[in-house]
């Protein structure tokens, strides 16, 4: 017994040594640290575009009425010493406080000033352009590049036309989204002959090095990440206002840029031969415009083609809307409870990726047909005030104004996280939030505590704007399906003879969507059964498609 005594006191003598040693190596690495710290400072197609479409493919390697603002939003100044954003900013002053995207190589925390106090030129020796820095337009050729080897479908396309320059004579100013993925079209289209000026759709979703590398290639490029509200006009003025350069063409991606010109420019309006809008808000006002009789030029609709509502916002929105929560939040999903706004499919890619990180889902819905949906798909139905203050994460993908007003808004419960998946920012009430009583605190870029005089907090991400853009990034494969469409939709529209399309909102035609789809097959080794001539004829189909009628919901 006394060598067993013995022995036990020898071993706890030993571990209490090496304790002791443990302790002191932490605290000699914990002393480096310090030390270290404290150094450092702090239709059919038209003839003349069916040549590029009857190709096969290559087996190469989302309303508001029509408003604009006008005025700035002022709230009340309380100044902190803990970086707690000043409260008497305005939305614009706001929208600065973001410096780059959140896949951007940009840092522009050193330089503060505006592009529109700057005198910038290119290589060329060109200043037709605002960005923040073109001095970044090698960084933004390598995100170009990169998006390049995901989208070989679009630069199929361009090997394809390029010969013929369908766009030839075409001046397009455009207003989306200024992404590697989006210059890809932009030169896509201007490899094709069309001219471009462009401009953002959204204040915060710019890759300031990408903008800068399209400005440098001699586009005119008018946009930055974190613009104003007046900046946001003044940039759209600039793409269209151009002494001797008058558009004949508009891509839209929210209905901005298709409005101004409409109310400041009407003789430039009646003389655009075609519009293309891709978002649910941009559709939705030309449908308005051409309800009231408005609209005078054709416009087709991206939107509702079966290669934007089925890819882009489905499968798109089923991974990027994790990608946008997990890079400002860091948020676990599992066991939390959602609520999203909206069973379209924006809605049922969220709703669906949540789900499948194991949180509970909620759906709200006016429609019964996807209400009845998102309950088949195992999702319960309820009304947003029925969970409004059990949920840990409120997702509006609407395209309608006011889904989340400021009286639900008080009632979260504390941390609670709040964004929007839609293309607009009107779905969330933030302006009913910048009042005095409540305290706006910057966490991180596109991050804000809201909180309350009792404590609470809410967590809203990119001020209501559209998230995954906001925030991070998108696939660019599926980016590359939608740019594709635009670029079909701009051919058809500029080539179409006179009278095919008159002053009205269209559908893409079938043949189009099928044919966009077959060019991104090759990308999955994907072999397509051709049906026989008996076949075809017991169908009542042409062999070469369209295979789907246009009713037809996929």
């Amino acid at each position: 017994m006394s060598d067993i005594s013995g022995e036990a006191k020898l071993e706890l003598k030993q571990a209490s040594k090496e304790v002791k040693e443990s302790e002191n190596v932490a605290e000699k690495y914990s002393a480096m640290s310090v030390s270290k710290n404290s150094e450092m400072p702090m239709g059919e197609l038209s003839v003349s575009s069916a040549a590029f479409f009857n190709a096969g493919p290559t087996h190469k390697p989302a309303k508001k009425q029509i408003q604009f603002v006008e005025d700035k939003q002022e709230f009340s100044r309380f100044p902190t010493k803990t970086g707690r954003r000043s409260l008497s900013r305005s939305i614009s002053q706001s929208s600065t406080d973001s410096y780059s995207s959140a896949a951007s190589y940009t840092d522009s925390s050193d330089d503060e000033t505006s592009p529109r106090e700057k005198t910038q030129l290119n290589s060329k020796g060109s200043s037709d352009f605002c960005v923040k820095n073109i001095k970044q337009a090698e960084f933004g050729r390598r995100e170009i590049e990169i998006a390049e080897q995901d989208m070989s479908a679009l630069i199929s396309l361009r090997k394809r036309a390029q010969g013929e320059k369908p766009l030839s004579g075409a001046q397009i100013v455009g207003c989306t989204h200024i992404t590697a993925q989006t210059a890809v079209l932009i030169e896509t289209l201007s490899a094709l002959g069309a001219q471009c000026r462009w401009t953002a759709c959204n204040i915060y979703s710019t890759q300031n090095e990408v903008a800068a590398a399209l400005s440098e290639m001699g586009v005119a490029v008018f946009a930055w990440k974190g613009e104003s509200e007046d900046d946001f006009w003044w940039c759209i003025d600039k793409c269209v206002n151009m002494e001797g350069w008058q558009p004949n063409m508009i891509l839209d991606d929210g209905g901005d840029l298709t409005h101004w010109v409409y109310k400041k420019y009407p003789s430039v309006f009646r003389k655009i031969r075609g519009i293309v809008e891709e978002s649910v808000t941009g559709v939705h006002r030309l449908y308005q415009l051409s309800k009231a009789g408005k609209l005078c030029v054709p416009a087709m609709n991206v939107n509702d083609s079966v290669t934007k509502q089925k890819f882009d916002n489905l499968y798109c929105c089923r991974e990027s809307i994790l990608d946008g929560l997990k890079r400002t939040t860091d948020v676990m999903f599992g066991g939390k409870q959602v609520v999203v706004c909206g069973y379209g499919e924006v809605g049922k890619g969220c709703s669906a990726a949540l789900k499948a990180m194991g949180s509970i889902v909620y759906v709200t819905e006016i429609d019964p047909i996807c209400a009845l949906q998102a309950c088949m798909d195992g999702f319960r139905v309820v009304k947003l005030n029925e969970v409004i203050r059990l949920v840990d994460i409120i997702i509006t993908c609407t395209g309608n104004k006011s889904v989340v007003s400021r009286e639900q808004l008080d009632r979260m419960k504390n941390g609670c996280i709040v964004c929007n998946m839609g293309h607009s920012n009107t779905e969330i009430d933030v302006a009913s939030l910048r009042t005095p009583e409540l305290t706006w605190e910057r966490v991180r870029s596109q991050v804000d505590h809201v909180i309350w005089p009792d404590g609470k907090r809410v967590i809203l991400l990119a001020e209501g704007r559209l998230l995954n853009l906001s925030c991070s990034t998108v696939p660019t494969f599926v980016l590359s399906i939608t740019a594709t469409t635009q670029a079909l939709a701009l051919i058809e529209l500029f080539n179409a003879p006179e009278g095919r399309y008159k002053q009205d909102v269209y559908l893409l035609p079938k043949k189009m969507d099928e044919y966009v789809a077959s060019l991104h097959l090759s990308t999955f080794d994907a072999h397509l059964t051709e049906l026989s001539d008996e076949q075809a004829k017991y169908l009542g189909l042409n062999k070469n498609g369209p295979f789907k009628p246009n009713y037809y919901r996929y």
